[in-house]
């Protein structure tokens, strides 16, 4: 049938993410940096990520496509709830103050045990390595936005996690980067979105370089940046690192 629905310009998508976030149906997907729709029974042809692109890279346009299925979106997004449900169902929390339902690595209780073969090569090299640190402080909440160091620099902004369960996160991630830090889930999303935008207005950096755990509360730093830029009309080049509590990279776009 001829109907509405989404097409995006591959071209001008510089692949922030955010109209994925906006699309209710899980109808659009990172694929190699750029946003694709996956399929067109997904799409309503509402267009409620047409909004968020900061690019103009989607528009709806009117195609052959097969009809929007309600009940497979809504099979997905069950799937999805459900694997939510499972990552809660295997949270202990370990003291009163552990947010139950939350599979952060802070309030998990596991025993990680090293890769041996990997911990015999490095005891054979026990050289002092520098510190890739460029700056100080490091915490997100004590940056001061008009610092000199800031402008024009290639930023790292970090759940503080990552850099325990990252054994070379200095060395693959702090290199030649400007380092910022924060707790998505201890501290407050809505004030990391404002400090960011303000960094971002002042400073024009060249690039923003996120790594995160792979827990949800997480996705709290993910969102703050992508609203920043959104907030402050500073659209950089974006990219995403995952991390797991084993210290894998489990993603990386």
């Amino acid at each position: 049938m001829i109907r509405k629905i989404v097409e995006i310009d591959q071209e001008k998508c510089n692949g922030c993410g955010l109209c994925i976030d906006a699309c209710h149906e899980g109808a659009l997907q990172l694929v190699n940096g750029k946003a694709v729709l996956l399929s067109d029974e997904y799409c309503d042809g509402l267009g409620d990520c047409l909004p968020e692109c900061p690019t103009d890279a989607i528009r709806i346009t009117e195609r052959e496509a097969v009809d929007y299925n309600e009940e497979l979106v809504k099979s997905k997004q069950q799937a999805k709830k459900e694997t939510a449900m499972k990552q809660e169902r295997r949270t202990v929390p370990e003291s009163p103050r552990a947010h139950a339902g939350c599979s952060c690595p802070g309030t998990r209780s596991a025993v990680i045990k090293p890769d041996t073969q990997v911990a015999k090569t490095a005891e054979r090299d026990m050289t002092e390595r520098p510190s890739e640190l460029r700056q100080w402080p490091i915490q997100l909440n004590l940056i001061n936005p008009q610092a000199s160091y800031l402008q024009g620099a290639d930023l790292l902004i970090a759940a503080d996690c990552t850099a325990y369960a990252y054994a070379s996160f200095h060395e693959r991630f702090m290199k030649d980067r400007i380092t910022l830090i924060g707790c998505p889930k201890l501290d407050d999303n809505d004030y990391y979105t404002e400090k960011i935008a303000e960094i971002l207005q002042r400073n024009h950096p060249r690039s923003i370089k996120v790594v995160r755990m792979d827990v949800p509360c997480c996705g709290g730093i993910v969102r703050a940046v992508k609203e920043a830029m959104l907030k402050s009309g500073i659209i950089v080049p974006y990219s995403e690192v995952t991390v797991n509590s084993q210290g894998q990279i489990i993603n990386e776009q």
